[in-house]
C-alpha cells in the first residue's frame, strides 16, 4: 500500500514498528533507500536521532518548518521539538511513575 504523506524533513510520523510503537516523530533528513532520521526531543534526542526505516512509520498529514520551530533563530534544540509535537496534538502521556 502507498503512503499517502512523503517522508521529508518536518514530517510528523508515527512509529508502527519496534520498541518506540505508537510514538510520534518529527523527520530530521531523509538518509536514503527508505531510512529517515528521527527525533522527538526525550527518548532520542537531536544529537542522536534514531534511524527508521520507512515502512515502520506511518506518516501524518502534519508538517512543519524545522526553522520555524526556532523564531529567534539559533540552534533547533529538544524542547523545541517536544513543544511543537505538543501544540500539535501529538504529546506523549507521561506518567507521574515514570522518570
Amino acid at each position: 500500500m502507498k503512503e499517502p504523506f512523503t517522508f521529508e524533513p518536518g514530517r510528523v510520523v508515527e512509529s508502527i514498528q519496534g520498541r518506540d510503537k505508537g510514538v510520534f516523530f518529527l523527520i530530521l533528513e531523509n538518509a536514503g533507500d527508505g531510512i529517515v532520521m528521527i527525533a522527538d526531543g526525550s527518548r532520542h534526542k537531536l544529537e542522536h536521532p534514531k534511524k527508521k526505516k520507512t515502512k515502520h512509520l506511518r506518516a501524518k498529514p502534519v508538517r512543519l518548518d524545522l526553522r520555524a520551530l526556532r523564531p529567534e533563530g539559533g540552534a533547533l534544540q529538544n524542547s523545541d521539538l517536544r513543544r511543537a509535537l505538543a501544540a500539535n496534538g501529538f504529546a506523549e502521556e507521561r506518567s507521574l511513575c515514570e522518570e
